[in-house]
């Protein structure tokens, strides 16, 4: 009899669009994949690939105790009827309220710490009642795997987790295959074009954003030739760090960026433009830098555990210091000196990077081991 595998994470879009790499490789190593999460557009698309589909509410934003006691009875039903051998949680509620159902009926769990996001960045209350939470809860899964190094030494060190049962994953993982490079057209008309960068990310200020509009503002009096600077990703309404429409507009207004919006199709944006940047103040490992990379385009990001990893400076981008919008300018300049042609040795750089360091296949290989490990207990 087939063994089943459930996967769980806080949308059905991010398990279309992150892991369906390693879900395909479980449907073909034999094992039942199901997944919970909730019900959005890419819910129908999973159910097509032969992934059953279960819906379960989480709200994301959401601090009530109550609602959370309710959800860890709905992972517990969930799971109870549905009796995977191996549970695969990401994002932190899962992570935290899914264990604790799991442990309830003794499945064995793997956790995927794919970023700290508010809880570490603040020692607010709910950061400090986050943070006992995920101590309670991560004595259940028998793996608990991290996105880069310092935030497994972040946990190890605060006591979070038992430092054995931790491991180190290059993020999700990169198709290479998938993220290739695209050209942009008539290469020998490359270099007579204004330089075009562009930010990926939520609409949030952690991610970065004032600063790279500060830092296109600098950039754009002092620079000769006109940068272009423009902006793709989704309002996060509800985030007490977002940016609103409003402000978008009254950039806009004064010719500092353009907002394109969100797309499905994410490799061909970045197929575009020149250069990609993201000045996060803390990512698990980026999925935004990686693919641009892989795609060879070279990056620009801050220096903190999730963007460093990717970035080997002066080689295939650029370190600059968070919250700081004049180093942000500062490696934007050197960026639009460089010219075509060392942009794109840039780029081919970062794409080995990738390939050697990042690609799926070693976030593949790593699961299917721990899952043989805990089905043969």
């Amino acid at each position: 009899m087939h063994k089943t595998v459930a996967i769980v994470i806080n949308t059905s879009w991010n398990i279309f669009n992150f892991r369906l790499g390693l879900l395909r490789a479980l449907q073909e190593d034999g094992y039942n994949v199901v997944a919970i999460a909730p019900t959005d557009d890419y819910s129908p698309k999973l159910e097509a690939l032969g992934i059953k589909h279960y819906d379960i509410k989480i709200n994301n934003k959401g601090t009530n105790p109550f609602e959370d006691a309710k959800l860890v009875l709905a992972f517990r039903k969930l799971y109870k009827e549905i009796a995977p051998d191996v549970i695969l949680q990401y994002t932190i509620k899962p992570n935290i309220y899914g264990s604790m159902a799991a442990s309830m009926l003794g499945i064995p769990v793997i956790s995927n710490i794919s970023g700290l996001g508010t809880v570490f960045l603040n020692d607010s209350v709910s950061s400090k009642i986050a943070r006992l939470l995920y101590k309670v809860a991560l004595k259940v899964p028998q793996k608990v795997f991290y996105q880069n190094a310092h935030d497994r030494d972040l946990f190890i060190d605060s006591n979070l987790v038992r430092e054995s049962k931790t491991d180190l994953l290059p993020g999700s993982g990169i198709d290479t295959e998938k993220f290739k490079p695209v050209s942009k057209g008539n290469e020998s008309d490359e270099e007579s074009e204004n330089v075009r960068f562009l930010f990926i990310a939520r609409l949030v200020r952690d991610k970065g954003l004032m600063e790279y509009v500060e830092a296109a503002k600098i950039t754009l009096k002092n620079q000769c030739q006109k940068p272009e600077f423009h902006i793709l990703g989704a309002y996060y309404s509800g985030n007490p760090t977002v940016i609103t429409e409003d402000q978008m507009q009254k950039w806009e207004e004064k010719g500092i960026v353009s907002y394109i919006g969100v797309s499905d199709d994410v490799k061909s944006v970045i197929s575009k433009y020149d250069c990609i940047v993201l000045p996060s103040y803390r990512e698990g490992l980026s999925r935004v830098l990686l693919e641009a990379a892989s795609m060879a385009k070279p990056i620009i990001a801050t220096n903190v555990p999730g963007c460093k990893e990717v970035v080997d400076d002066g080689e295939n981008g650029y370190l600059c210091e968070v919250k700081d919008a004049e180093s942000l300018a500062n490696q934007m300049k050197k960026m639009i000196d460089l010219g075509a042609k060392e942009r794109q040795d840039m780029g081919r750089f970062g794409r080995e990077k990738v390939k050697s360091e990042f690609d799926e296949k070693i976030v593949i290989r790593k699961y299917c081991e721990a899952i043989v490990s805990l089905c043969d207990l």
